[in-house]
């Protein structure tokens, strides 16, 4: 019997393919700096907990499959909040923001279709898209200029009659850049000219620095009938764990599509919208004391690493990760090397090799991403673990 090629090809989540050596580390009495995956340790706020300890049913049954009312009220309040105005017809929950892109994937393109993304993209995009049988394109950039989109002649270049999408995520995972107005403005131009839709990938809105303030495209009337936003609690409110997220559109067509998929698989799971709910009704005032932590994790990690000899990287302006450009050839032997060679008292990290983040063949074998999820003493101490692991490795093998 033959597994699918779809079965196949997908590809294996170079975030967590490495975990079996990280996993041998620890049996060996190894301690793991895990920094290559974005698990916050910023605790699940209490509200969340309190929802949670005060469900209470008699009978846990099937709910809608657009997702309860309320927790679709209070999303759609949440942005109002940012001037963004929204209703719950706006709104689909869903399983997690993964099943958001998966959605979003499946209702703007056919298979064979293609959706242009920036690269270094989050790795998942290629399971979704290989899941909806749809390809991705990617659009190259660069660690040197800090991840800047290119002008719109370079993406113009890459749209074929097969073209449906372009998605962008900001903050962005892996690199950390925040699009500028003027860049989203930029892409706005390219999908009106061609008649594309533009989903973004919003998750890590709140997560900017530097007094600077995320702009999301359901500010853009001119494409409210072509914007499709991917929003989710897992980083948001520290609920990774809780698997829900949401597809928001003003376009009718789009949201009846996008309901039938959901219809399809039933309805997102009831207990976790509940604590949804809870968080999506907190103050607002409560991400400041967070997004001040992660300024200061960002801070801490960039003084850090920037004397690394032969290191190429830009300071994040958001979310909570980092690509780095090591002067090594393979990173993901690195990475490995690190887990099963490597210890500094017994201690050692474990990042993410870059490579999985692109689709363009042999990009990113001299990246890694780095996410800054730790308090600031372990962080320290995770940075200079990594750079005595570095400073050996470069000894024992050459560029």
């Amino acid at each position: 019997m033959n597994i699918s090629k779809r079965g196949l090809e997908i590809q294996e989540s170079p975030i967590r393919k490495l975990k079996p050596f990280a996993d041998k580390a620890q049996e060996r009495g190894i301690h793991v700096f895990f920094i290559n995956i974005g698990q916050p340790d910023i605790p699940t706020p209490q509200p969340v907990w309190e929802a949670l300890k005060n469900y209470d049913e008699d009978v846990l049954s099937y709910g809608p499959a657009q997702g309860f009312l309320e927790l679709r009220q209070a999303i759609a309040d949440y942005f109002v909040a940012y001037s963004i105005p929204l209703t719950p017809e706006n709104v689909i929950i869903t399983i997690g923001g993964s099943e958001a892109i998966h959605f979003s994937f499946c209702v703007v393109a056919d298979p064979g279709g293609e959706i242009i993304i920036p690269e270094p993209f989050y790795t998942n995009y290629n399971g979704y898209a290989s899941s909806a049988n749809v390809k991705i394109v990617p659009l190259t950039l660069s660690v040197e200029d800090g991840f800047r989109l290119p002008p719109a002649e370079e993406i113009e270049a890459k749209i074929t009659p097969k073209t449906r999408a372009i998605l962008l995520c900001s903050p962005n995972n892996p690199t950390g850049t925040v699009y500028t107005p003027e860049e989203l403005e930029r892409v706005i131009s390219v999908v009106k000219k061609h008649d594309l839709f533009l989903i973004a990938d919003e998750v890590y809105k709140e997560f900017v620095y530097d007094g600077a303030s995320h702009k999301s495209i359901l500010e853009y009337d001119e494409i409210k009938d072509r914007a499709i936003v991917v929003d989710s609690i897992s980083k948001r409110f520290s609920c990774c764990g809780a698997r829900i997220g949401a597809v928001i559109t003003r376009n009718k067509d789009i949201f009846q599509s996008i309901l039938k998929f959901a219809q399809a698989r039933l309805c997102p799971p009831s207990i976790e919208q509940s604590i949804a709910l809870a968080a999506y009704r907190m103050e607002r005032d409560y991400f400041v004391p967070i997004r001040e932590e992660y300024q200061k994790r960002r801070d801490v990690l960039y003084e850090g690493l920037k004397d690394i000899p032969g290191i190429v990287m830009h300071k994040p302006q958001g979310a909570f990760y980092i690509i780095v450009r090591l002067p090594i050839k393979d990173c993901e032997h690195f990475v490995r090397w690190m887990l099963t060679d490597f210890n500094l008292g017994n201690e050692t990290v474990m990042v993410t090799p870059a490579q999985g983040f692109y689709s363009s063949s042999g990009k990113g074998k001299d990246e890694v991403r780095i996410a800054y999820v730790l308090k600031e003493q372990d962080l320290k101490r995770a940075i200079h673990v990594f750079k005595e692991g570095l400073s050996k490795y470069l000894s024992l093998f050459s560029k």
